[in-house]
């Protein structure tokens, strides 16, 4: 039916939790589901013998330690045990309604590339999916709790094994690997199908400790950077924005506003420059020429906040009670 490839973090603490339930969510999604998990990340063999996952501990490094995209693409379709193949991030809960997709869009062309959309939930305990219904609680709980990301945010690629052969040395773990997975099937000619409508993918929402300058060394530390040169700088990095189709309840759709994608990432990355400019030339110097006279009429941030902010009885800060919690 399918294969699903990811590799791991090192399985502790949080990371532990949101990773087993999405791995055990992807068991779920059908018996005849392979799953295969590169990395000896602490935890992987123990997790996989346990869950009943293929587990390949070798993958090829930086010397940073990061692990190239091309080794685990090229090496996952050659052992894959089905042509329909997905990577998906190993924080991803996928249910019933990505299978469903995954049917309908491999039953529509022989070659594709379906991405989406995915769904930031806070989960931080483990999810007992031996409950019939867990999976669709999971579901309900993204819808009612959780947040929609930008199209930038793309965290599964599903597509037919044979279709990604040459891959220049991007790492996972760092950002812009995953816009070059996008804009590679694009120059092949190849569907983009968008499933954000179809699919609810619930990203289980993380901290970046992994990296010691967190998030901002995710995206802008020195092995980023060399993605996006690696990449072919921003004419190659692509989003859902520029999927060609749409899966939509009654058939898969063409796109036409996937033209306009490119316009609208550089009026973003122009509208970005010009708030850097302004905090840079106008904001701080303003703020640096200020400071004696705002500091002599006590006019701090934490002072303004208590002029601004009344404070609450404790009565009116509980929360609010639901209607139904009176009968």
């Amino acid at each position: 039916m399918l294969t699903i490839f990811s590799t791991p973090k090192p399985f502790r603490g949080h990371s532990a939790i949101i990773q087993r339930n999405a791995l055990q969510s992807w068991k779920l999604l059908h018996p005849d589901v392979d799953v295969i998990l590169f990395g000896d990340e602490e935890g992987a063999a123990e997790t996989c013998a346990e869950l009943g996952l293929r587990h390949e501990p070798h993958v090829e490094r930086t010397e940073q330690g990061t692990k190239y995209l091309n080794y685990i693409f090229h090496r996952a379709q050659e052992i894959a045990r089905h042509d329909v193949v997905c990577y998906s991030n190993c924080d991803i809960i996928l249910t019933q309604d990505f299978r469903h997709a995954v049917e309908r869009v491999a039953a529509w062309r022989d070659r594709f590339l379906m991405v989406g959309r995915r769904w930031d939930t806070n989960i931080t305990e483990p999810l007992d999916f031996a409950e019939p219904a867990r999976q669709e609680k999971v579901r309900e709980l993204a819808l009612r709790q959780g947040k929609q990301r930008p199209t930038y945010n793309v965290d599964y690629f599903v597509f037919r094994r044979g279709l990604y052969r040459e891959i220049p040395p991007l790492v996972i773990g760092r950002i812009w690997w995953d816009h070059w997975v996008v804009w590679k099937a694009g120059a092949l000619q190849v569907p983009v199908v968008d499933a954000s409508s179809a699919v609810v993918a619930v990203h289980q929402n993380h901290d970046y400790s992994y990296h010691q300058k967190g998030q901002q060394g995710v995206w802008y530390d020195p092995q980023a950077n060399r993605n996006r040169e690696l990449a072919g700088g921003y004419r190659h990095l692509h989003t859902v924005d520029d999927a060609t189709y749409r899966l939509a309840p009654h058939g898969i759709r063409r796109k036409y506003f996937y033209l306009l994608a490119p316009s609208k990432r550089v009026l973003i990355r122009m509208a970005i420059a010009v708030m850097r400019a302004g905090r840079v030339y106008i904001k701080h110097p303003f703020l640096d020429v200020t400071r004696p006279v705002r500091h002599r009429l006590g006019l701090r941030r934490e002072n303004l906040v208590r002029l601004l902010v009344p404070r609450r009885d404790p009565v009116e800060t509980r929360a609010p009670r639901r209607m139904d919690s009176a009968k």
